[in-house]
């Protein structure tokens, strides 16, 4: 209080990017489904730039290229970060996302939780990122009932089998599901 009795508020500084975290969101979004679209809105509420990265493994077989992966999640997710205020980018990387989220100055990992056992194995890689990298905390955003049962792969075996994936991921990737797929079929 003041002499004249009064309370003067000290206000806060405004939020802006500088402020706000890097925050890596790894995957390999093979296709991008609604679940990591959920993830997506949410960390950028979060983050002052968001980077998602996409893993690209050589004991991994994707049905989607890299690069086929890069332009369906600047096209679904782009609009969706900057609507927010975030920075975006999108990269992809071939070692360990923690050695990623560190190049492009990440502080935060998002990990999307649909189930305990996706708790479980996340504690464990959290773990052994935060011993690898003690400067980068992991973020667990669990996810909506509604999303909670989508996972990539079976969005694959569902569109292999000629089924109706538009539940699960958005208009534009259910059709490169579908072009794929008769794409294989005819050779």
């Amino acid at each position: 209080m003041t002499a004249m009795g009064r309370v003067d508020l000290i206000e806060e500084a405004p939020q802006t990017h500088d402020m706000q975290p890097t925050v890596l969101y790894a995957g390999t979004f093979d296709p991008l489904t609604n679940g990591h679209i959920e993830v997506v809105r949410h960390a950028a509420r979060l983050a002052g730039r968001l980077v998602i990265a996409i893993g690209v493994h050589a004991g991994k077989v994707p049905l989607f290229t890299p690069e086929e992966r890069l332009a369906m999640i600047e096209e679904i997710c782009g609009a969706i970060v900057r609507e927010a205020g975030c920075e975006f980018a999108c990269i992809t990387f071939d070692d360990l996302a923690v050695a990623a989220a560190r190049r492009v100055g990440a502080t935060i990992m998002i990990r999307g939780l649909r189930d305990g056992t996706d708790l479980d194995y996340e504690m464990q890689l959290a773990g052994m990122n935060a011993a690898m990298a003690p400067d980068v905390q992991t973020v667990f955003l669990p996810a909506s009932p509604m999303v909670r049962p989508i996972t990539a792969t079976l969005v694959r075996q569902i569109a292999s089998m000629g089924g109706d994936v538009s539940a699960f991921v958005p208009a534009s990737i259910a059709q490169r599901l579908k072009d794929k797929f008769i794409a294989k079929l005819a050779t």
